[in-house]
């Protein structure tokens, strides 16, 4: 007969075989849908920026050191274009770096009751920071064309 251990060992053994590379594809796709879809609130047609994001960032987004229009350039253009780089595992780590800078801003200047989601956001975004992007990604690609796996020594 099964004991909890036994099924707790098998529960652990099983998820420990969920490959790293699955994990971060899953982890770059849904912090990515969640900017890219805050982004398209700020566009209409392509990258056409409404007016009512320049007015929501002179009365509401209001960034220090920044000035709103140039705030609204830069997060509208971020929103689309680090989603899409973590989409392809292109630049990873600097595009889930740059998703970090913006959500520690919108946490400390925006909506700092928002910490619920931005602390899941970051966490997300940490993964990716601190182990990379995955095998499913360009990314790998790349470094594998530049940095070739050493030949074992005879």
């Amino acid at each position: 007969m099964s004991t909890l251990i036994d099924w707790l060992e098998a529960g652990r053994r099983l998820a420990e075989r969920i490959p790293y590379s699955f994990v971060a594809l899953v982890a770059r796709v849904s912090v990515a849908s969640v900017f890219w879809r805050s982004g398209q609130t700020k566009v209409e047609g392509f990258l056409q920026i409404k007016d009512n994001t320049f007015f929501l960032f002179r009365e509401e987004y209001k960034v220090p050191l920044l000035p709103p229009d140039l705030a609204a350039y830069l997060s509208t253009i971020a929103e689309h274009v680090f989603p899409v780089l973590l989409v392809i595992g292109l630049a990873s780590r600097l595009s889930a770096l740059g998703l970090m800078v913006m959500t520690l801003v919108i946490q400390l200047f925006v909506y700092p009751d928002g910490w619920p989601e931005h602390i899941l956001w970051l966490a997300i975004l940490l993964l990716i920071v601190a182990r990379g992007p995955g095998a499913i990604s360009l990314d790998h690609v790349i470094w594998n064309r530049v940095q070739p796996e050493p030949v074992p020594a005879r």
